[in-house]
């Protein structure tokens, strides 16, 4: 039996609710804010394709490239530095799939995507889209907080700390993984960096204790529990009293009181027993395969419907869309695991009346590239790449920017990492400019040191 003093009981028990107790400070220190400018979007569901997935095999055709199939890169391209090294070499590849228009819009889809196909007046597709990093790691870091380096909020983070949350019982930042893997970087896709730990993401678990150590130990009363309670945070607070810069302690103590109103609120949030079988089939989940994103899908529905602000959904966690070969089995897989639960999201959303205020983001680190990588694979791309977003704030059924007649670059203008961040940013009510938090004497920012607003795809 191991036997702990009080600090080391409170760093080893808190640790496992780090960063839960946003709502509760917000609440009970004054620290939440009004946006900036009315917002389009109360909310954030963020489907962060994990790997990187090929645009001109979903949402890019590329009829030249199919054409010179198997030919050298031309050359009036520049040739790119690439992941592998060797790709800029490499014979192209075309794309086997079947591409049609779709919906008044007559948005290009690929047939890898026949649901999403049938939602494309609620999206805004962006074809332009670049970024910095080579590898996974610095460009899934990059997408989440702005920078290849490690250090910095992540967008979540940023987004509850300018706004706080609409739920007292919840995290305001979620963050829900398909696969056990983690991305790559770890948790670090989802920490505050430099701001306070508090706003940190919340991982949850699959299952119906989404949160460990959760429920209360057997034979524990809500009274005793209470009483047991208000002793601990009443000599968290005397320790605090001495160390004001620590606001790791500031998010333990916290994260106490968030964690005994959960009890009851997680359990609540995620139990899908209330959901009709009609329901649970838009999502997919009368599926084998498409139960882990539809099940993620349906919950991040449930949990802003409860005011979380911020809710990412790691799709092919462990980088499963990397298809250095094999790209026709790799992205067919990953296609069907998500394209229904995406789909469903979107139409539950809609008919629930919460599109309008919820913003969805579909978007992965970087594109793959036109070149093959092992014969019949792509490298990685983060020069020219496609997301798209729905939902508050965004005009539906546009399609924005377009990279070269390969789909190697973006040309014509480029829509960053941090145009896209500034972008979520506008639909919450956010200027990108004046949400600041002071670091090393300096004013630091979500978008780090550029990003506007891409304005032609807001509603």
């Amino acid at each position: 039996m191991h036997h702990y003093c009080r600090r080391d009981l409170l760093t080893k028990a808190g640790s496992g609710f780090g960063g839960i107790a946003l709502s509760a400070l917000l609440a009970q220190d004054g620290l939440s804010r009004a946006p900036h400018f009315k917002p389009k979007a109360k909310s954030v569901i963020w489907c962060f394709l994990d790997g990187g997935a090929s645009h001109m095999d979903l949402f890019d055709p590329k009829p030249l490239l199919n054409k010179l199939d198997g030919q050298p890169l031309p050359d009036s391209f520049q040739r790119p530095v690439t992941a592998m090294g060797r790709t800029a070499f490499t014979p192209l590849l075309g794309s086997k799939r079947t591409f049609a228009q779709h919906g008044q819009s007559g948005t290009w889809v690929s047939d890898w995507y026949p649901e999403i196909a049938t939602c494309v007046d609620e999206i805004a597709v962006i074809r332009n889209c670049t970024a910095d990093g080579l590898n996974h790691v610095g460009s899934v870091c990059q997408m989440n907080t702005g920078s290849i380096l490690g250090g910095r909020p992540c967008l979540g983070s940023w987004s509850v700390y300018g706004l706080g949350s609409d739920s007292t019982n919840l995290p305001g930042y979620v963050v829900l993984l398909d696969y056990p893997e983690e991305p790559p970087g770890g948790k670090r896709n989802w920490s505050t960096g430099f701001i306070p730990a508090t706003f940190q993401g919340t991982q949850f678990r699959d299952g119906n204790t989404p949160i460990l150590h959760l429920a209360p130990p057997a034979g524990m009363s809500d009274q005793r529990q209470r009483s047991k309670l208000d002793f601990i945070q009443q000599l968290n607070r005397r320790h605090r009293e001495a160390r004001a810069e620590d606001d790791e302690l500031e998010a333990r103590i916290a994260a106490y009181e968030m964690a005994y109103r959960m009890q009851s609120s997680a359990t609540e949030a995620v139990d899908l027993g209330s959901e009709s079988q009609e329901t649970l089939n838009l999502y997919g989940l009368d599926r084998k395969e498409t139960q882990r994103n539809g099940r993620n899908c349906l919950l991040a529905r449930r949990l802003v419907e409860r005011g979380v602000r911020f809710v990412q959904l790691y799709m092919g966690s462990g980088s499963k869309w990397d298809a250095h070969k094999d790209i026709e089995g790799n992205h067919a897989k990953n296609c069907r695991e998500s394209d229904k639960p995406i789909a469903g999201l979107l139409k539950d959303l809609r008919r629930r009346g919460l599109l309008d205020e919820t913003l969805v983001i579909w978007a992965g680190e970087f594109g793959r590239t036109p070149m093959s990588e092992s014969g019949d694979g792509r490298d990685h791309n983060p020069y020219g790449f496609t997301i798209w977003m729905a939902g508050g704030g965004i005009q539906g059924g546009i399609t924005h920017g377009e990279t070269d007649d390969i789909g190697l670059y973006a040309v014509g203008g480029h829509s960053h990492v941090h145009d896209i961040h500034a972008t979520i940013l506008h639909c919450l009510g956010i200027d990108h400019l004046d949400l600041t938090f002071l670091h090393n004497g300096r004013d630091e920012r979500a978008t780090v040191d550029g990003g506007e607003v891409i304005r032609e795809v807001l509603a």
